[in-house]
Formats: C-alpha cells, structure tokens, sequence
C-alpha cells in the first residue's frame, strides 16, 4: 500500500517524497514488508544473511544469493541471474526477516534451484535496455490478443512481463479448460523475436497482479497485504445471515470475497449460544416459526405457521425458557405477552444536530413574514397620529375674523342670530353626515353668503384633504332654485335680535 506522503497532484508528481514511487522506504509498491529490524546491529562475529528477496512487476518476488558480498541496501536495483539471460529487479527485504519469509513460502536455504546468484548492480545501460523493453508490454500484450482471436483459443490473456535484457518475455493468461496453444507461441516468437513462455494464473491471482479497486473502496486486500488465498464458500455468508446474492458476494476476480473468512470465527462463536432455526416454539394459539436473527443483539424473531400475518420480536433468554417449557410438554399461552416486553422506549440523544449540521439552509439569511411588516406599518401610522395630536395640542389653529361668526346687518338682509361655537371634531362630523345624506348647503341660495364663505376659503387656505360636498344630482336642483325668484322676506314674522 502507498504511503501518506505519496499523494499526487494533478500532473501527477508526488507531493510529499517526490520520487515518483522509486522510495528506498518501498512503501508505493505491492505486498511491501516493513523491516522492523533494520536500525538493529548484529551481535558480535555474526555475519549478515546473505540471502535477499527480490522484486519484480507486479508483485512478484523471489529469493537470490549474494554470491560476491556486495553491499547491496533495500531499494538498490541490481542485475541478477535468469533463464536464459539476466534480468532487473530491485531488492525489497534483506537481513533476518527473509528467514522468516522463506519459512512462510517453504523455501530452503540449500535449494539452488530456486535461489539464484545475484550478478551485480545495474548499470546504466542495463536500466535503459529495461525501460525500453517495459515499453513494449502494452504493444505487445494489443497484438497477442489479436493472434488469440485470429486462433480462436479460449483463453484471456491478462498481462505480459518483459525479462531485463529483453530477449525473453512471459504471457499471463487465464483459462477455463486447457488450451492447446503451441500454434500460438510459434506465431509469438515470429512476430516479436523473442522467447515466449505461457503461464497460466487462476483467478484470485490474477486480480492480486493487476490490482484493483474493492466495493468497500479500498486497494485489493490480494494485491496489498493477503499472501494466503484460502477457499470461500457459502455457507462463511450463511453464518453470517447474508443474502446468497452473487453479484454481492462476488469480488473482482468473480470469486466470492475473501474478507467473508475475516469474521467468521465470531459469527460461529455467537451463533453457539443461539438455538437452531428448524426448532418450533409450542403455544396455546399454535407453533411458531423461526424467521430471523439478530446476533449481535440476541434477538429472534417468530411468527405463527398458521398466521404469518405478524412478527413477534423476542429476546434469546424468553427463546430458551420457552424451549424448555416445550421440553417438560409446557405450553405458552401465546408470544403477544413476550413481545409487549421488548417494545423500544425512544430515548433522546443529546448530541445529535447539536451544529445544525442537517440543515442545508442554515447559513442562508432568514425569510421575513409580511405579518410582521404590517405590523410595523400598522405601529408607524399610530406614531405619525400621536404626533400629529400632540402638534395641535401645542399649537392650535388661529380664530378666524369675525365675518365668520357673525353675520353683517343690512339694510337688505334681515337681522340673524349669532351662531353658536361648536368644536371642531363636531363640526366635522355634521359635515360629513350632511355629506352622506346629500343635504343642500343653505348658504348657497344666499349670494352674499357664499361670497363670505368664499373669503373665507380664501383666507384660511385651501385644504387639500377636504372632499366635494354636492352631487352632480344636487347641481340640477340648484340651478332650478335661482332661476326661482325669493319671496318677500317679513321682518316682522321674524325677528332678530340685534347685537
């Protein structure tokens, strides 16, 4: 697996090492070991293991001898011993832990067979006549598909690995039934001029070369840490009370998933306190049959054979008392009086939406209602009324002349009475009932009247808030009026008092 320090930004350069994944640490390659022993010096007059694991594409790994006592480190490429040939490696492991891994894969110290000799460091020539022949895979790997297709062979070829010297070159493929394909390594070795060697992989490692992607979103357990690929079956996702989907359960080789081995022994631990699910619960109402289980809460639930209408959730102790109730020919009345026990209580959590951390809104400013702004305009209005109170209060309107409360004598016009002061909201109120009622103004069959109250308009000013008091049905009758002539007014059947 890659190290913290190995992320890349968009040109695809590592931010932390920059080395590009050649780290001496050898944390960006698959199945690093980590070599906890090597800050620790050697007891006196032992000699260094001279022995060291080597690493190839993908992953693969083998044992080599340093025959010459170089001083070789963990990440040195070196140039070691192939068949026929040499070829480029780089060292991933040395000193005491490779004991411990030759002991893990069963290699012996004294095979030669299949330890090797280590030749030397590689030159710089050595790494330019290996990148080159690493360039050539993907090329390589496009036009033996296309002889595969041309030989109609069953077979998937799935990656190819060049030797260091180029001469030399091995087809990983995949296969369900044997292939017959010495046709095709002829048409191989004539197309590209080399030595071909067919190697057929299994499934599982061909996931665990090419490396991948899980569902549970992290790097392939196969091609990162897991050496030891055991068998899976379905009965590991029956203890587990795991639907037997395919597609769930398959991984990326289209095997069923290794991590289903990683928790079975717990799953098989908590399963043997619980009962079996082929035994029935005897009650007064009928049997009752198993569903489902909940192990980790020890939690079962049953249902009638008769009426599978409703679930009664119980817990693993009333499971076994009633079991052995059955056991001594004891039935239960029925399992409504065991399930009321096991409703949950609602219980509130303190800490949850503590932040406000569900909202999605919660920095946006908040809306205001329109109650609230008539409100406010209602709340302005009496304002503006309470000051235009206290304004009169303080300064009340100046008195006309007299010409407004008291009529003229003449020696045309009878003598009148003098009229009586009113207050003023009275005198807005006959106003506006004369209004509403559609009375005639008096003082308009009167000229001079009308003249004085003209003046008077003039005088205290035109009012803006003042509505017109005549109709236009009134105009009509008024007109009729003045073409009328006045009849003769009798001083003596009226008299007025004079001031």
């Amino acid at each position: 697996m890659s190290c913290n320090s190995c992320s890349s930004d968009i040109q695809t350069k590592p931010n932390g090492c920059k080395s590009n994944g050649g780290c001496s640490s050898e944390g960006c390659d698959k199945l690093s070991v980590f070599d906890w022993l090597a800050n620790m010096t050697l007891p006196t007059g032992q000699k260094p293991f001279n022995i060291m694991e080597v690493r190839f594409k993908n992953g693969r790994k083998h044992f080599f001898k340093n025959v010459n006592n170089l001083p070789l480190a963990m990440g040195d490429v070196i140039a070691v011993e192939g068949s026929p040939g040499h070829d480029i490696g780089s060292i991933s492991l040395t000193g005491e832990l490779v004991k411990v891994q030759m002991n893990k894969k069963k290699v012996a110290i004294d095979n030669e067979e299949l330890i090797k000799k280590i030749y030397r460091k590689a030159t710089q020539k050595d790494i330019d006549i290996w990148t080159r022949a690493k360039e050539k895979e993907i090329e390589t790997q496009r036009r033996g598909r296309e002889i595969i297709l041309r030989l109609g062979l069953k077979m998937k070829l799935s990656d190819i690995e060049y030797q260091g010297d180029g001469n030399k070159a091995t087809f990983y493929y995949t296969a369900d039934e044997r292939v017959d394909f010495r046709q095709l390594i002829r048409d191989l070795a004539s197309a590209f001029n080399i030595r071909v060697e067919m190697k057929q992989v299994g499934l599982r490692q061909e996931a665990a070369r090419l490396g991948g992607v899980g569902s549970c979103g992290r790097e392939l357990c196969c091609s990162t840490w897991l050496t030891d690929l055991r068998k899976v079956n379905t009965a590991a996702a029956r203890y587990q009370q795991l639907s037997l989907n395919p597609q769930k359960l398959a991984g990326q080789c289209g095997k069923l998933k290794c991590c289903l081995n990683y928790e079975l022994d717990t799953y098989v631990d908590a399963l043997s306190k619980f009962p079996k699910p082929d035994v029935m619960l005897n009650t007064d109402k009928g049997k009752a049959v198993f569903i489902k289980m909940d192990i980790f809460k020890e939690l079962l639930w049953y249902t009638y054979k008769d009426d599978r209408s409703k679930w009664f959730k119980l817990n693993l102790e009333q499971v076994n008392e009633i079991i052995e109730l059955n056991k001594e020919n004891e039935k239960v009345t029925s399992l409504e009086e065991f399930d009321a026990e096991n409703k949950d209580v609602q219980t509130k959590v303190d800490f949850e939406n503590v932040v406000g951390q569900d909202s999605l809104t919660r920095f946006d400013a908040p809306k205001k209602t329109r109650n609230k702004r008539n409100n406010r305009n209602k709340n302005k209005n009496k304002k503006q009324q309470g000051n235009s109170n206290t304004q009169r209060k303080k300064f009340p309107q100046k008195k006309d002349d007299q010409s407004t409360d008291k009529t003229i004598n003449t020696g045309n016009n009878p003598p009148q009475r003098r009229k009586k002061k009113q207050p003023q909201g009275q005198k807005q109120g006959v106003a506006k009932n004369q209004q509403q009622k559609g009375q005639v103004n008096p003082n308009k069959n009167n000229p001079k009247q009308t003249g004085k109250t003209q003046q008077n308009k003039q005088q205290g000013g035109d009012n803006k808030g003042v509505k017109k008091t005549n109709n236009q049905g009134n105009k009509f009758k008024n007109k009729r009026k003045k073409n009328k002539p006045n009849p003769p007014q009798n001083n003596e059947n009226n008299p007025a008092k004079n001031d």
